[in-house]
């Protein structure tokens, strides 16, 4: 069966690369155009877009999705971050691969709001596109645990894993179910959301490290700096860097690079 992807970032690359590893006639994948990128601001290739090129595979990158630009009858979008016109939904099936456990967490940022919100399980859900956000019917679904100190790359990798695993299950005999109610919303991660408040209680502090690292990053006053915060536990006797019952194991200054607690100490001195 022939069909086409729509991706764009690393959790979108990541079920391309594994529907390619498993040996499926991609037609071409659908991404977003390049763009400036770092201090050079020189452009830069979306993610899918790499992984494309690894497997060689025609990439599309129109600014407006006015037409598809291809024939295969099956779309499978993850991660794209562009509004398909419901003319164009109606021409094929597309197939959304979103992470998490519709109806809970639509919408833009669903693996962080779920470990920012202390979820203990997430999952996958397959389902059609339709023109409301994310509440198409159900092709699929499958759950699994969020660890207590899984950040949002292990959510994503197991997300995406599971998500081509589903997907097989769904082109071999695609039906659809509809959502049940009760949906919650996972709006994008916005510069409040990365402020950290040291006297709210530590566990919501720690999922909320845990759910911006290691792509967006939270950021706070540490031992009286400004830092991005990567990653953190509860405080220990033998803790180097704490703040409010909080022991901060990497950190990172405005413009520097990662480092551990002990890197940063020794740099103070």
């Amino acid at each position: 069966m022939k069909i086409a992807v729509a991706a764009t970032a690393p959790f979108g690359a990541a079920i391309l690369e594994g529907l390619a590893g498993r040996g499926y006639e991609i037609e071409l994948l659908l991404t977003r155009p390049d763009k400036p990128q770092g201090r050079g601001r020189k452009r830069a290739a979306p993610p899918a877009k790499e992984s494309a090129k690894r497997f060689d595979i025609a990439v599309e990158q129109p600014d407006r999705l006015t037409a598809f630009p291809g024939e295969a009858r099956v779309v499978v979008i993850a991660g794209y971050g562009v509004l398909i016109p419901e003319k164009l939904l109606a021409e094929r099936l597309w197939l959304n691969v979103h992470p998490s456990l519709l109806p809970r967490w639509r919408g833009a940022a669903p693996v962080e709001r779920a470990i920012m919100a202390g979820d203990r399980e997430t999952g996958v859900t397959i389902h059609k596109t339709t023109g409301d956000l994310d509440a198409g019917p159900i092709a699929a679904q499958r759950r699994f645990p969020i660890g207590p100190e899984d950040d949002s790359s292990i959510v994503f990798g197991r997300a995406a894993q599971l998500g081509v695993e589903l997907l097989g299950e769904v082109f071999a005999e695609p039906t659809f179910v509809p959502q049940p109610d009760g949906a919650t919303y996972a709006d994008k991660i916005t510069g409040a959301d990365r402020e950290i408040d040291w006297s709210r209680p530590p566990e919501e502090t720690l999922n909320q490290i845990r759910a911006l690292a290691p792509h967006i990053g939270a950021r706070g006053l540490v031992d009286g700096r400004r830092l991005l915060v990567w990653r953190a536990r509860p405080a220990r006797e033998d803790s180097l860097l704490v703040a409010d019952g909080i022991e901060v194991l990497d950190v990172q200054r405005e413009g520097g690079k990662r480092m551990t607690a002990e890197e940063y100490l020794r740099g103070r001195r």
